[in-house]
């Protein structure tokens, strides 16, 4: 009996029946304009592939600008140069700028086998960790994304975008690409998968992932600071919880990014992810400690980005908006029936930030179609409806009438001190003059 090397390598040590193979955005004329222009309003199928076969690799780089003036460049002889001007605006030369939400107008759609509706869904930019449309350097085992310094955390800049998941197929593969925006946009990419002589076995299970945001959450008390004692009462049923997933089938989670844009000025987090899994009611399956401990942080968040968990992007460097993430590729989360990803928008859903997410998972086929909201509601800044109305409870409006009553003691005490001081300042200037 052969010996098989195992671990996460190990498939490097055997010969494998398998066929390498790439669709790429190459110039095939031989000359150097790599890359796909994208209409406006255009959908643009990148790659469909025959099974049996597994894409192994993904790799994307993108440009979209926008013209706000007349340029003294020729855009004919200019055309083949470069697909982006950097000259600085302020010479005169070019007035052009990036198209700040092109990561979320565009939609990376792929299809399994004859499925006809997508197995992935989601805005470019946050399938690959990119938050907010504001692309930062980071790697994670799944995921790499590299920026050049000046291109960082500047909406709609140039970044390459890579990942590594497995996505297995049978008959059929197709890779496509919707511009939900009013001007075109540039894509190079590189598609790398494998082909089997033999068909997959029947418990295969296929690559998935989807997109949601809520702007705002439905808070019950966003005027009220995170870990103040009026926001610590009891959330002993998930109902109002932001939903990061919520699936039928039979596969595994493999874990989220998500995107939020604080508006307190505070701290987004302190709130408990609750996975419900198959035919679980209360207490789901997986209950946490924290948003900041379910991504493995703790204490808030740290600007790292490991294999498995981290930042994307760190709110210090663009106040009050965070990415991170957490991928479950060694303890994934298996469901036979059914699965409900969620997690508090701050303790007992008080906070109502905007929130945005893509969930990682793999189940077999068929599976239900997924939706999207319309590209009007995806973007940064603006709200997807007006803030929900949450029924308070009575604990909910005591709690509320208790931090008032706080605040207006505290203000009082403050005050009285406030006039001591003013008092001294006083005497102390009377003082100050000459004899």
């Amino acid at each position: 009996m052969n010996h098989i090397t195992t671990g996460l390598l190990g498939h490097l040590t055997q010969i494998r029946q398998a066929k390498s193979g790439r669709f790429s955005s190459h110039d095939t004329s031989g000359k150097n304009q790599d890359y796909w222009m994208i209409g406006a309003g255009e959908s643009v199928r990148l790659a469909d592939i025959q099974g049996p076969g597994c894409i192994t690799h993904l790799w994307m780089t993108q440009f979209c600008r926008r013209v706000l003036g007349p340029g003294l460049i020729d855009p004919t002889a200019g055309q083949y140069v470069a697909p982006i001007n950097e000259i600085n605006n302020a010479l005169g030369v070019s007035w052009e700028i990036h198209d700040p939400d092109y990561y979320r107008k565009v939609l990376l759609k792929i299809y399994w086998d004859d499925q006809t509706t997508p197995s992935v869904l989601v805005p470019l930019g946050d399938f690959f960790c990119v938050g907010h449309g504001m692309p930062a350097t980071f790697s994670s085992l799944p995921f790499t994304v590299s920026v050049r310094p000046e291109e960082q955390f500047r909406p709609g800049g140039t970044a390459a975008l890579n990942c590594y998941l497995p996505m297995p197929f049978n008959r059929r593969a197709i890779i496509e690409v919707e511009n939900q925006n009013d001007v075109p946009y540039g894509q190079y990419f590189h598609i790398d998968y494998e082909r089997y002589p033999q068909a997959l076995g029947a418990d295969t299970a296929y690559f998935h992932a989807s997109w949601r945001r809520e702007a705002p959450c439905a808070g019950w008390a966003p005027e009220l600071q995170v870990n103040s004692p009026e926001v610590n009462i009891p959330n002993l049923d998930g109902a109002n919880n932001y939903v990061i997933l919520d699936i039928e089938g039979e596969g595994h989670y493999i874990g989220c990014n998500l995107s939020v844009a604080h508006a307190q000025g505070t701290w987004w987090g302190e709130g408990d992810d609750m996975i419900f899994v198959d035919d679980d009611t209360w207490p789901p399956t997986l209950v946490g400690t924290g948003s900041e401990d379910y991504f493995n942080h703790a204490w808030g968040m740290q600007e790292n980005a490991s294999l498995m968990n981290g930042c994307s992007l760190h709110d210090s460097h663009v106040p009050g908006h965070q990415t991170c993430y957490r991928f479950h590729l060694t303890d994934p989360v298996h469901f036979k029936k059914c699965i409900r990803v969620t997690m508090e928008h701050g303790h007992a859903n008080h906070l109502a930030d905007d929130w945005a997410t893509t969930a990682y998972w793999y189940q077999t086929l068929p599976s239900r179609p997924l939706t999207i909201q319309p590209v009007d509601e995806r973007l940064l800044g603006r709200r997807t409806a007006a803030a929900p109305q949450v029924t308070l409870t009575e604990e909910m409006q005591q709690q509320k009438a208790q931090a008032q009553q706080r605040f207006d003691a505290m203000l009082r005490l403050r005050q009285g001190e406030i006039e001591k001081k003013l008092a001294a300042t006083r005497q102390k200037s009377a003082l100050h003059r000459t004899k």
